[in-house]
């Protein structure tokens, strides 16, 4: 049994911990002893570490990522990787998407989207020089173009940040100035830490077991299935022996009525009606949650209404953007959007890696910031991305329910694909939070009147539960098809106000 980490964890916690340094200690980190021995070969190890909402997975999570980093363990991100040395160890946090990595950042812990980690960046040489100067692997460089006082920015910013790319914007450079392009990682990593693995589908977990040889999974099994894969998720398919199950509800110092509402939903004589109603008794004694009889219009400019139906989502969409007078044939600085994809033929797979490195992958947020200065681009502020603003060749589609093919406002020949974002699917919505959740009580109304079952529980049970924990302080319950009035205009004055760093050309451009 291993010695207790310094944080206090539950009982169920410090079992985690145990297996999880059990595992480490086998493949050569021992974090007892903060030790470390090179990488052995053989067999990939592969742990999942489950529980519902408010379990401690993610303090988990950051107080292992602490105590491998104090045994000499080396954090590797999607941005620059110093030379390969034998008896380095390094430890990769993952997370499916921009949203879910930027929340663990939050926490201190230097995540990073599963995506950004696959492809890596070709570097050009003279700034590499730059980037292995500030890991401490060769002297200090004289680069052409770059004074000593740059470089100096760019050494006064690493040693607080420990981030390259960030180093190198200090130092006046842009990302299309030291990044050539990316590539298809080939080889393999150390130690990887994939959160919010119930989103992951079996292709990717693939992926992964290929690149890792030690894996472990953090996921919550009553969330929502990956769509295709018959309301499975990956790990349940592991041996028991490979699962670990948080089953302690962490609370806050005051309760959080989040958390018991979502957990209130494992109650299998709990039926809607009752839901609802507990639902209003708590409205009554607690700001954190509200009902309402409209939606709130404002909210829906930077937290999307959340939805089961896709009729509704396209109904909220086209009233959202009536209630801003929005013309038909283009966006207002400020509208939300979501991207669906990338559509780029076989060849141009370069600038796939491009735009899904640089955070347009699908499901991410993204807000209209106004046209590009070519047609079909637009500018971008990508939500949760680390370097946020960008111009990039895109494809907007704005449905409607009366029409079977979508309003396109803008078109690039090629580049990524965007769905209008005030309102999205549950489904969608899996991996992402919000300060304050707008939940469509209508709709769950409807999943629940089907009878649908799903993974051995209700369907409009799953729904809710995820749903209502994209919430990170506020809980809005919306039970009439009704918008309120916007109060103010749409505006980007939230958003961190600097140049676009990244132009993300399209392939027609290059020539």
């Amino acid at each position: 049994m291993t010695s207790a980490p310094p944080l206090a964890l539950s009982d169920d916690q410090a079992e985690a911990h145990d297996r999880i340094a059990e595992m480490l200690a086998a493949a050569g980190v021992d974090l007892v002893e903060g030790s470390l021995r090179p990488p052995r070969e053989g067999a990939g190890r592969l742990l999942a570490v489950l529980g519902k909402a408010g379990s401690g997975k993610t303090a988990l999570l950051a107080e292992l990522f602490r105590a491998l980093l104090a045994a000499g363990v080396e954090p590797v991100s999607g941005d620059w990787e110093g030379r390969r040395r034998p008896d380095r160890r390094t430890l990769a946090v993952l997370a499916p998407t921009n949203k879910a990595a930027s929340v663990l950042r939050g926490r201190g812990v230097p995540a990073t989207t599963i995506h950004r980690i696959l492809y890596t960046p070709v570097y050009d040489p003279e700034y590499e020089k730059i980037a292995e100067w500030l890991a401490g692997e060769a002297p200090r460089p004289q680069v052409e173009g770059l004074t000593d006082a740059a470089l100096d920015r760019a050494e006064a910013f690493y040693r607080s940040n420990a981030s390259i790319p960030g180093a190198l914007a200090a130092a006046g450079l842009r990302g299309s100035d030291f990044i050539r392009g990316w590539k298809r990682r080939d080889d393999p990593l150390d130690i990887g830490f994939v959160d919010e693995a119930s989103m992951l589908d079996a292709r990717q977990l693939e992926d992964l077991k290929e690149i890792f040889s030690t894996l472990v999974l953090f996921g919550d099994p009553a969330q929502l299935a990956p769509v295709g894969q018959g309301g499975e998720m990956v790990f349940d398919r592991l041996p028991e022996e490979s699962r670990i199950t948080l089953r302690r509800i962490h609370r806050q110092a005051a309760d959080n009525p989040i958390l018991d509402l979502a957990h209130a939903l494992a109650d299998p004589a709990l039926g809607f009606e009752d839901f609802e109603r507990m639902i209003a008794e708590r409205a009554q004694t607690d700001s954190r949650i509200m009902v309402s009889g409209r939606v709130d219009c404002d909210l829906m400019a930077r937290s999307p209404v959340l939805v089961w139906r896709n009729a509704t989502r396209i109904r909220l969409i086209q009233a959202f953007r009536a209630a801003h007078d929005a013309p038909p044939d283009t966006l207002l600085p400020g509208e939300p959007l979501i991207c669906d994809g990338i559509e780029l033929p076989l060849k141009h797979r370069r600038k796939r890696l491009d735009l899904e490195a640089r955070g347009l992958i699908k499901g991410a947020q993204a807000i209209f910031l106004g046209p590009g200065r070519r047609a079909g681009f637009l500018r971008l502020h990508v939500i949760g991305a680390e370097e946020p603003q960008m111009s990039a060749a895109s494809i907007v589609r704005i449905e409607s329910p009366e029409e079977e093919e979508p309003l396109i406002p803008y078109a690039a020949r090629m580049g990524a694909i965007f769905l209008h974002g005030a309102a999205v699917t549950i489904h969608k919505a899996q991996g992402s939070q919000w300060n304050t959740v707008q939940v469509f009580g209508p709709d769950l109304w409807a999943a629940a009147r089907t009878g649908r079952v799903e993974s051995g529980a209700p369907l409009w049970k799953r729904l809710a539960y995820v749903a209502i924990t994209r919430a990170e302080e506020r809980l809005i319950w919306v039970t009439r098809y009704r918008l309120g009035r916007p109060a103010r205009p749409l505006s980007v004055d939230d958003l961190q106000q600097t140049p676009a760093r990244l132009t993300l050309a399209s392939p027609s451009a290059e020539a």
